[in-house]
C-alpha cells in the first residue's frame, strides 16, 4: 500500500467477529447469532438509519468486541452484506468523519486542494459544523460530511430516513455561502455504487434544500469506500446528480 493510500486507510482496532442478524430490536440495538459460541448477542448501531434493505433476517453482519465494563453492550456492528451478498456496507456512521479528518490533515483529497485542516466540529451561528477549512489567504471553509448506505442499483441515495436536521444544516450551509466557501461531501460505505443523489421519495424537503443550496454555491463532492474485514478507506470520487 503507497504512502497515499496508507493515509486515506482505517485500520479497525480488533478483529471482527461474523454473526447472523436476527432483528432489530429499537433504533440503536441489534439482536444477532453467533454462530461459533451458539449464543444471542446485543449489539449497539451506530447507524440511525432504517437500513431496511440491507439489515435482513438471516443476512451476515460483522462485529466487534468491546471490552469497556461501563458499556451495556459487548459488540458493535461495522459490516454488513449488500443486497447480493456480493461485498460489503459499513453500517458504523463514526467512520466517515474520521476517515475524512485524517485525509484532510493529510492533505490528501483532490477535491479540498489549497485547503487544510483547522477545527473539527466547529459551532457557527445555530449549528456545529463537520469541519472549518482554511486557505492560505485566509479564507475559509465550512464542511459537512454525510454518509451513505441506501442503494438503488448503481444508484447512492441520501438520506434512508426523513433528517430535519440534514434539511436544516444545508439550509443553513446555503445562507452561510454568502459568506464563507461551503462544501458537502458524501460518503458511500461501500464500493459497488457510481454516483449520489437525493431520495427525493424518503425525504422530499431534503432533496429540495440540496437543489437550492447547489444553485446558492455549496459545493457537493461524493467518495466511495474500499472495506474489508480489517478496514475501511476512501475511495474514488464519484459524482452527485440532482433532478
Amino acid at each position: 500500500m503507497n504512502e497515499e493510500k496508507e493515509r486515506l486507510w482505517l485500520p479497525f482496532p480488533r478483529a471482527l467477529t461474523k454473526a447472523t442478524f436476527i432483528e432489530r430490536a429499537n433504533r440503536f440495538i441489534l439482536h444477532c447469532q453467533l454462530p461459533e459460541k451458539g449464543e444471542l448477542a446485543v449489539v449497539h448501531l451506530a447507524d440511525p438509519g432504517r437500513l431496511k434493505e440491507l439489515l435482513l433476517p438471516g443476512k451476515t453482519v460483522w462485529l466487534m468486541d468491546h471490552d469497556n465494563p461501563a458499556r451495556k453492550t459487548k459488540w458493535t456492528a461495522m459490516l454488513c452484506e449488500n443486497e447480493t451478498n456480493t461485498s460489503f456496507v459499513s453500517i458504523h456512521t463514526a467512520l466517515p468523519n474520521k476517515l475524512v479528518e485524517n485525509a484532510l490533515k493529510a492533505g490528501v483529497l483532490n477535491e479540498f486542494a489549497g485547503w487544510f485542516y483547522k477545527k473539527s466540529e466547529y459551532k457557527l451561528g445555530n449549528s456545529r459544523w463537520d469541519f472549518l477549512l482554511e486557505n492560505k489567504e485566509g479564507q475559509e471553509l465550512l464542511l459537512e460530511v454525510k454518509s451513505v448506505t441506501l442503494a438503488e442499483g448503481e444508484k447512492g441515495m441520501f438520506p434512508d430516513a426523513v433528517t430535519a436536521r440534514g434539511t436544516k444544516h444545508v439550509r443553513e450551509l446555503a445562507q452561510l455561502s454568502k459568506y464563507y466557501e461551503t462544501a458537502i461531501l458524501f460518503i458511500v460505505q461501500r464500493d459497488d455504487l457510481s454516483y449520489v443523489t437525493a431520495a427525493k421519495h424518503i425525504d422530499p424537503k431534503f432533496a429540495q434544500a440540496l437543489n437550492e443550496a447547489k444553485s446558492a454555491g455549496v459545493k457537493l463532492y461524493a467518495r466511495c469506500c474500499h472495506i474489508t474485514v480489517t478496514g475501511i478507506g476512501l475511495g474514488s470520487a464519484i459524482p452527485v446528480k440532482l433532478e
